[in-house]
């Protein structure tokens, strides 16, 4: 058997497009455009880069970007305090604070400053309670990202067996919970789980998010399974010359696409997925906060997913 390849490219294509639609439509009916805020602490390399994806994929849609670039040495109360004027900007529908923050700042201090109405990065105690009692609530961006693509191969997941492999509060977790609310029966395995190959095994929905580079093996994946590897490492690749690496997930690729039925890659899966889902969830945020029905777009996935 060899998997069909799960396009995270072209989904998250088709999402941007729904959101600048949407974007437009409120501009033009409703006098205003959503904005989103994003909060760089410090110099680290890796996050300059995704807060400028972040920047440009904003702009591209029509939204507002607003950005802060602040000093590694900024201080938690003053980061504290800029948080608070974010949250009482009307202009500003949406915040995130990059992550990693320097050692010397309170990270969970930080994410639950953020007024839980503009956390598009889902991560505020309130929304995290809020998707596990079944109530509405903005989620993480890669867990819904990972939704759309389930969606997208599947169709309705009511009845099916899912695994996800990993308990982060960032993916793990909330994935379980996204899955449990598309009535899938649904197991949180990790690395200390006994037998974790043999409860891969019964998953008809694999989802591998313990962020050890090709952890899952392609014997653990049951045939015809859906397998979403969240994973991005970055390994040594002495194939393509000395001091270079390249990009793997969690999932052994080669050796599980030989058996699923489909399977996202890496790159090109479920990471572009999560950027244009912080635009949705910053445009599903601009109309909850003004009282205005849910886009289209997100209305109907809600649906086919959850309903």
């Amino acid at each position: 058997m060899t998997a069909q390849i799960i396009d995270g490219k072209a989904q998250a294509e088709a999402l941007r497009a729904a959101v600048a639609g949407e974007v437009a439509r409120l501009k033009a009916d409703h006098g205003f455009v959503p904005g989103l805020a994003v909060v760089l602490v410090g110099e680290d390399p890796a996050s300059k880069v995704y807060v400028s994806s972040k920047a440009k994929q904003t702009v591209e849609v029509g939204m507002n970007s607003i950005e802060h670039k602040l000093d590694v040495a900024t201080t938690e109360a003053d980061l504290l305090a800029l948080i608070e004027k974010l949250n009482a900007d009307p202009a500003v529908d949406g915040i995130l604070v990059q992550l990693p923050l320097p050692k010397h700042i309170d990270s969970a201090k930080v994410l639950e400053a953020i007024a839980p109405d503009k956390d598009v990065d889902g991560f505020h105690v309130v929304n995290v309670g809020k998707l596990a009692t079944g109530q509405w609530s903005l989620v993480p961006c890669t867990p819904y990202g990972s939704m759309i693509l389930l969606r997208a191969t599947l169709g309705k997941l009511a009845g099916k067996e899912a695994v996800v492999v990993g308990r982060s509060n960032i993916v793990g977790k909330p994935m379980a919970q996204l899955l449990l609310k598309a009535n899938c029966t649904v197991t949180i395995a990790h690395s200390r789980t006994q037998d974790l190959p043999a409860v891969c095994r019964r998953a008809d929905i694999l989802v591998a998010a313990v962020g050890i580079p090709e952890f899952v093996k392609g014997d653990w994946v049951k045939p015809g399974a859906t397998v979403i590897d969240v994973g991005i490492n970055r390994v040594p690749a002495p194939e393509k010359g000395e001091g270079k690496t390249k990009l793997v997930g969690d999932v052994d690729y080669a050796a599980a696409a030989e058996v699923a039925g489909a399977i996202t890659p890496v790159p090109g899966g479920v990471g572009p997925m999560t950027i244009a889902t912080l635009l949705g969830n910053t445009l599903i945020a601009a109309c909850q906060r003004r009282g205005l029905a849910a886009p289209a777009y997100f209305a109907e996935i809600d649906r086919d997913l959850f309903r």
